[in-house]
């Protein structure tokens, strides 16, 4: 997710280490090669959880799975050549909510993001919080609500952005709080967390990952998860649905980012039941969950039909908070 999921450089290297030494070696199968083409720079948490689970792949006898880097135009370089590969398999698409969101800022993308695609598996969710500076007078979302309530305008909100998951949580949860507060954009979790730090924002919208640590040291305090279910690492940290709070649409809020694994359209079902078995059987392995669950990445069994359903629920709900909130790609 463009959101600045940040992941040590050891973990990183560790990665880079091992998918080197597979790929230096034997090609899997009949010399079989997959693809995986992450259309976010290297080190992001896509680019990440694509080679733990290359390389996881590699050490359980698979295909031989090759990363590809191919970043650009908010993901859209990367997803657009993966929508256009031949639908056999062998080329697939390890990408974010940004799937969901980009054709809804810029209608005339040559792929559709609910046609071009095979959806395989959700592979892991990536909680996001709201979050205020350890020292802030809020100590609850209901707190820093009835503030804004009270004093219109005078909080800040920061969020990666503009158009991105927290930005457009950030937007949804003003408009059914029917509160007004001041959005400022950051390039990512990292420059947010500094100004929030600073006491140049108020409260942040922001990847649990992104501040996880700032969160364990007492200097960040989370108000709220935006997902159904509650912060594995946080369980005494309400969701929003949990507030209970009478204005329509709370109870219901869930919204949190992903990472996904797709194919090219038409690629024929055995070939997507064959990968969905490879990627669920590595990403369930003990070994791969002690690398992802530090870094703030839930692995995931969502697949097929309920992958599709959740993509099309995302794709709708976005798409109407970016034509309310007149959100556009400035």
């Amino acid at each position: 997710m463009n959101s600045a999921n940040r992941v040590s450089l050891a973990l990183i290297a560790t990665v880079m280490l091992a998918l080197s030494s597979q790929e230096a070696g034997a090609q899997g199968p009949a010399g079989k090669i997959v693809r995986i083409v992450v259309p976010a720079p290297l080190g992001g948490p896509a680019d990440v959880l694509a080679r733990l689970l290359a390389n996881q792949i590699g050490q359980m006898q698979g295909p031989t799975m090759v990363v590809e880097n191919r970043p650009g135009a908010s993901s859209d370089i990367g997803t657009e050549a993966v929508s256009r590969a031949a639908p056999d398999g062998n080329t697939l698409l390890i990408t974010n909510n940004n799937l969901v969101i980009t054709k809804h800022i810029r209608p005339s993308l040559a792929y559709d993001p609910m046609t071009s695609f095979e959806p395989i598996c959700l592979l892991v969710n990536v909680p996001l919080v709201v979050v205020v500076n350890g020292s802030s007078p809020y100590v609850s979302l209901s707190d820093l609500l009835s503030a804004a309530k009270a004093r219109p305008n005078s909080l800040t909100i920061g969020a990666f952005g503009p158009a991105s998951s927290p930005h457009i949580i950030e937007e949804s949860l003003k408009r059914i709080a029917q509160v007004d507060w001041t959005y400022v954009p950051f390039s990512g979790d990292a420059p947010a967390v500094t100004a929030l730090l600073g006491g140049h924002v108020t409260a942040l919208v922001a990847t649990y990952s992104g501040v996880m640590e700032q969160v364990a040291s007492g200097k960040l305090r989370v108000l709220a998860a935006t997902g159904r279910e509650r912060i594995r690492a946080l369980p005494d940290v309400p969701t929003i649905a949990e507030y209970g709070i009478s204005a329509s649409g709370f109870k219901d809020f869930d919204v949190s980012a992903w990472l996904g694994l797709l194919a090219p359209a038409h690629t024929p079902q055995d070939a997507i039941a064959h990968l969905t078995a490879l990627f669920m059987s590595a990403l369930q392995t003990p070994e791969l969950k002690a690398k992802l669950l530090p870094q703030g990445l839930y692995p995931d069994a969502t697949c097929g039909a309920p992958f599709a359903a959740l993509l099309k629920k995302d794709f709708e709900y976005y798409g109407r908070v970016i034509r309310e909130a007149k959100i556009g790609a400035e």
